[in-house]
């Protein structure tokens, strides 16, 4: 069935005006009056609903009833991830979002080849959360992961975390990560740290061990950014 994301209050035997971009998402795949489609605002689990109205510029819905449907990983995973550029962050944004990322930091780093600031840096985070609802209106998730806006280096330092942190480094005496991931509680939540392309410098490396990052590897191969971030995530979520 149809799922939609619909940042609204939602209620049973409400009748609700659909928010612009949900409409046209409606209209696109030429919903008819009648037609069943589900609804999910982020709050958790998801509503079932039926069209009552399909205008030009205006789609009405009725909610019927709430399932309480919830697909997330037991653990929440933050990635803390210097860009990659091109389009490899949206790809890592909705593939991330399909593997059960709770948040999505995206940094600035001495190897950053994006860099974006004011406008540009809100339009690309806003892109970037719109990638994870279509992502999560997909893959079946109700809870809508968040892309924070773009940190520098020193503020994501001294940002307040919870739970477990991890560095991916060079480091020696660096541990693998599923090792790491050992010891702590199955649902302690995890913020994992990597690089763009070519990697966190030698100082950021330094810089995030001396503030609390414990150092993890994720085996011989080198993975290209997008794919460490995911290949840790894939390893921290279960």
């Amino acid at each position: 069935m149809p799922r939609y994301h619909c940042p609204l209050p939602l209620l049973a035997d409400a009748e609700l005006t659909l928010p612009p971009g949900t409409a046209r998402h409606v209209q696109v795949l030429r919903h008819q009056p009648g037609h069943t489609i589900t609804l999910f605002n982020g709050a958790g689990g998801q509503w079932q609903a039926t069209i009552t109205h399909m205008g030009r510029s205006e789609v009405r819905v009725r909610v019927d009833h709430f399932e309480a449907l919830e697909c997330e990983t037991p653990r929440q995973v933050t990635l803390v991830v210097g860009m990659p550029a091109n389009d490899r962050m949206d790809w890592l944004v909705e593939k991330a979002t399909e593997l059960g990322v709770h948040a999505i930091e995206p940094l600035h780093t001495a190897h950053s080849v994006l860099r974006l600031s004011g406008e540009r840096a809100q339009k690309k985070q806003a892109h970037w959360q719109s990638v994870a609802v279509a992502a999560c209106e997909q893959c079946g998730r109700n809870r809508v992961p968040t892309v924070t806006p773009l940190s520098d280096w020193a503020a994501m330092l001294k940002a307040p975390r919870t739970g477990l942190r991890v560095v991916l480094s060079l480091a020696e005496g660096a541990r693998p990560l599923a090792e790491v991931l050992a010891t702590p509680a199955p649902d302690t939540p995890v913020h994992f740290l990597s690089g763009p392309e070519g990697g966190l410098s030698a100082h950021e490396d330094a810089q995030a061990r001396d503030n609390g990052w414990l150092p993890v590897t994720l085996g011989a191969r080198t993975l290209r950014a997008e794919t460490a971030a995911l290949a840790a995530l894939v390893l921290s979520a279960v």
